[in-house]
């Protein structure tokens, strides 16, 4: 079994010196930053109808207009103090000189009016204080449809720790409102206000917002271009350039069952026409960046087609991605591969940018993901099928950025003709690990990307005074599920998105993607009776287990609070003898492998959920917040798990469906660290080579 790529001591130490190495002259090379997933939600966000006033904050002075820490730690992302990590991202990129920064989609959380003018508010800022340029591509956050549509969250923080609910015009939450604002009482903890500044915009509104930010040409652009120009490099003009930009010049049809336009079928049905923000611009010399619109709103397949900008005839395109852009957006596939030979021809680095992955991003471990966790679970709808990768690759294309999923990771598929797609995902700030990717284009195509870890962001507890008051409130509630008030002695932000992912396990992922008797097992075991398992073999079936040691009600139901498993009160003298064996089987197999069986007990299945989840969206990086010592006895158990294979899953014997569940756990666990290189390496965009820079002499 291939081992863990290298200790969390190692990583620390080669992190440091990565972040000690500092880009070169600009001559050399140029730099751009890629940023996706910020969820941008502007905490002081000002709603200028008055309807939301928010909390009055004693170290800002100003209104904390912020979402709970509740609905915070139960989703991906967090919502209020990646405002805080935007800034220090930006600061830290300014610092090192970078003057080109991709925004690769979910910019905003929802393309919400009030944080979209906060967004704005701070990119000119940097734009001009810095001469820094932003070039954004959207993502399914923004916008949510491709029209505007109603809106609201029901989990802001309100009064005295309390839930207020803020909704917009056409919310079922807000029926007969059609003022600029107002109040409804409908029996929650606060009324609920209706309000304009929360709704989502679409296209056109997000587009007019944020129009300096790549969307459309600037004078300072070398050339700039869409899959929909009629003019050539040969005679670009930036005023010919600007007219073509416009919004109405940017649409194309997609129906329900394919791209329209000239690629239009017979049967298809469903057809509208909608926006496209796909572009490429040359911001420096010898530099393509390509910004694709990735996002594919497949309309329904009853939609009306008399009221074509009803977002209501549109499905999300959280789950589409490129797979379905092969099929709905055929123009912008095409378009690609005329940017790429027209890169090849004039020497041109292309790098392109969007929102969604163009390869899988689980290292080859989807399939038993699939088996452990269902079908489609896991995100595995988002991940892209293995012909579209390749379908990509042989546009040309070497080299592309992406996020969508928060994860640290790097792709790269080869093909029998030659041809290779590098896809590297970039981190969010909002989730663990908080990061951005920092990539340096040579003279001599090679690229040095960097991951730079937002550990130390100021002012990211500013908010914690409102969350106290929140946690009290829910305490003198009652409230049965509750959030680990221990997050707030949080002394960083790295260290606040660690109990993220951590009470983000224990509140959403574990409840709702792992199956009962999985999780059963995971809260009912430590690791010294997992290798103890491991070695079992006993004809008690799980179930007969199940009710010796915790009453049939363990069987029946999937209790929130399992039964911790106590091989002694099994009551069968075989069990006994057959325990015992593996007891000695297993610390005979630590001592071989120069480990000790106890200190296999010092973790449990919850602490292997939390480590399963911070290998799945950091990678290499998530190694210096594992135990040293236990990376060595996950290794052990995954290869004596998979030593251990019992074919077939008939068997109903415990220790059988111990080894076939936990087998497939550590065979996911490793492969989550066994990727290609993702925290410092080099690509080479000639030969398609991944150097670990980590690893250098």
């Amino acid at each position: 079994m291939k081992r863990f790529r290298k200790s969390s001591v190692a990583l620390i130490v080669s992190m440091a010196t990565a972040m000690a190495m500092h880009t070169a002259s600009a001559a050399e090379q140029v730099q751009v930053a890629f940023m996706p997933d910020i969820h941008f939600h502007d905490v002081y966000g000002d709603f200028t109808d008055g309807s939301f006033d928010g909390l009055k904050n004693s170290h800002s002075g100003q209104h904390a207009t912020i979402r709970t820490m509740h609905a915070q730690l139960t989703s991906t992302r967090l919502f209020n103090e990646n405002y805080f990590a935007l800034l220090a991202a930006l600061d830290d990129a300014v610092k090192r000189g970078v003057k080109y920064i991709a925004l690769p989609g979910d910019f905003s959380d929802d393309g919400q009016p009030v944080h979209i003018r906060g967004l704005k508010k701070i990119l000119d800022h940097y734009a001009k204080t810095y001469d820094v340029e932003f070039f954004a591509a959207p993502g399914n956050h923004d916008p949510v449809r491709p029209f505007d549509r109603p809106s609201g969250e029901g989990d802001f923080l309100g009064l005295e720790g309390k839930t207020q609910r803020i909704y917009s015009k056409g919310a079922k939450e807000c029926v007969g409102y059609e003022g600029d604002s107002a109040v409804i009482n409908a029996g929650h903890e606060l009324p609920t206000i209706c309000t304009e500044e929360i709704r989502e915009l679409g296209y056109d509104g997000l587009m007019a917002e944020l129009a300096d930010f790549g969307f459309f040409p600037q004078e300072s652009n070398l050339y700039w271009e869409t899959p929909y120009s009629t003019y050539t490099q040969e005679n670009y003009q930036f005023n010919k350039a600007l007219t073509q930009s416009s919004y109405e010049q940017r649409q194309y049809e997609i129906c329900h069952q394919g791209t329209g336009g000239s690629y239009k079928q017979p049967n298809y049905s469903a057809c509208f026409m909608v926006p496209d923000t796909s572009y490429l611009v040359e911001p420096v010399e010898g530099l393509w960046l390509l910004a694709i619109d990735a996002n594919v709103y497949v309309p329904n397949a009853d939609a009306d087609t008399q009221q074509p900008e009803l977002a209501a005839n549109f499905a999300g395109s959280g789950n589409a991605g490129y797979n379905k852009m092969l099929t709905h957006k055929q123009q912008v596939i095409d378009w690609m591969e005329s940017v790429v030979e027209r890169a090849n021809a004039e020497g041109k680095t292309l790098v392109a940018f969007s929102h969604f992955p163009m390869t899988e991003f689980y290292n080859g471990a989807a399939e038993t993901i699939e088996d452990i966790f269902g079908p489609g679970n896991f995100q595995l709808a988002r991940s892209p099928k293995e012909d579209v990768s390749e379908a990509l690759a042989k546009t040309g294309l070497k080299l592309h950025v992406g996020g969508h999923m928060h994860f640290n990771d790097t792709g790269v598929k080869h093909y029998d003709d030659g041809s290779f797609l590098f896809n590297i995902q970039a981190p969010s700030m909002a989730a663990y690990v908080p990061a951005y990717k920092l990539l340096s284009f040579k003279p001599t195509r090679q690229v040095e990307v960097e991951t730079v870890i937002l550990d130390k962001v100021p002012r990211f507890d500013e908010l914690f005074e409102h969350y106290e008051e929140e946690w009290r409130h829910l305490k003198a509630k009652g409230n049965e599920e509750i959030w680990n008030k221990d997050v707030l002695t949080s002394k960083d932000y790295y260290e606040f998105t660690n109990w993220h992912i951590t009470e983000l396990t224990r509140m959403r992922f574990l409840p709702e993607e792992w199956p009962c008797d999985l999780k059963q097992m995971v809260f009912a075991l430590d690791g010294r009776q997992m290798l103890i398992l491991s070695q079992l073999d006993s004809p008690l079936t799980q179930q007969q287990v199940m009710i010796l040691t915790g009453g049939r009600q363990a069987v029946e139901i999937c209790q929130e609070t399992p039964v911790a498993f106590e091989p002694s009160k099994i009551g069968d003298a075989a069990f006994a003898k057959a325990w015992q064996q593996a007891e000695t089987r297993a610390e005979q197999l630590a001592s071989d492998n120069g480990l000790k069986l106890e200190a296999f007990a010092n973790w449990n299945g919850f602490d292997l959920a939390v480590d399963f989840y911070r290998l799945r969206n950091a990678d290499e990086l998530a190694f210096k917040d594992i135990d040293r010592n236990r990376m060595p006895q996950y290794e052990l158990l995954a290869s004596t798990l998979a030593e251990q294979a019992v074919s077939g899953s008939d068997s109903s014997q415990f220790g059988d469906v111990f080894k076939q569940r936990f087998g497939g756990l550590f065979g996911i666990l490793t492969k989550f660290a066994n990727g290609q290189p993702s925290y410092h390496f080099k690509l080479d965009l000639d030969q398609g080579t991944i150097t670990d820079l980590n690893r250098q002499p």
